[in-house]
């Protein structure tokens, strides 16, 4: 599902060159899960944003599903990425001015999905917020709006999810029941999960575990 050769990502910090990623190379089989690691500043959000080509690389190549990435161009990475991926934001990334109903359906109506609504009042059932279909992000605590966002991700059914600390902003307990589901939506659906996280214990759940340090892959 992703293989990744000879990856490195370098931008400009005052003039000066700042190696951000040096040589990462990976491969990830179609349902496996993997967790990326490491510590603040290692590179771990850089390479999930090069990896749902979100940003482009200064060196290597990303393969998703046999396409390489940077053989597209934006609007074609779009594409892809609406076919092939979801995505899970620490920060939830809902649009304010749509309720949960309508932030689930939003990718479904740009797939040109015919069931959008039955699609995404199912999905919000199965994360168990079938009681707040019409409520707006603002009316919802961290971890509703973390569940819609789940939903968000696997209602399209992707083969690909990719997840950025996605408990970062919740307390334990909220953030254990979202690592739970997250899990089972991706043994339910057979989908490939890729995960940034910092907590060693939800690393250990994931088949592999890809440990960052400095920008190079460690160990």
């Amino acid at each position: 599902m992703v293989e990744v050769t000879g990856l490195g990502k370098i931008v400009a910090n005052g003039g000066e060159p700042l190696t951000i990623l040096q040589d990462i190379s990976l491969t990830v089989m179609s349902g496996e899960s993997l967790a990326i690691v490491g510590a603040s500043g290692s590179g771990k959000s850089t390479l999930l944003g090069l990896l749902a080509g979100l940003d482009e690389p200064s060196s290597g190549e990303v393969r998703l599903d046999g396409v390489v990435l940077g053989e597209l161009d934006e609007d074609q990475r779009a594409k892809l990425r609406g076919r092939l991926l979801g995505f899970v934001f620490q920060s939830f990334q809902l649009l304010p001015s749509l309720t949960a109903l309508e932030n689930v359906m939003l990718p479904l109506e740009l797939a040109a999905s015919g069931q959008s609504t039955a699609i995404a009042r199912d999905w919000l059932a199965r994360v168990g917020l079938e009681h707040r279909l019409k409520h707006y992000p603002k009316h919802l605590s961290g971890g509703e709006q973390q569940r819609v966002a789940l939903a968000r991700a696997f209602a399209a059914t992707p083969r690909l999810v990719l997840a950025d600390e996605p408990t970062g902003n919740l307390d334990a307990a909220t953030g254990q029941q979202i690592i739970d589901l997250m899990f089972e939506l991706n043994a339910g659906q057979g989908t490939t999960l890729i995960l940034v996280t910092h907590d060693e214990a939800i690393a250990r759940r994931c088949d592999r575990v890809l440990r960052l340090q400095s920008g190079k892959m460690a160990g």
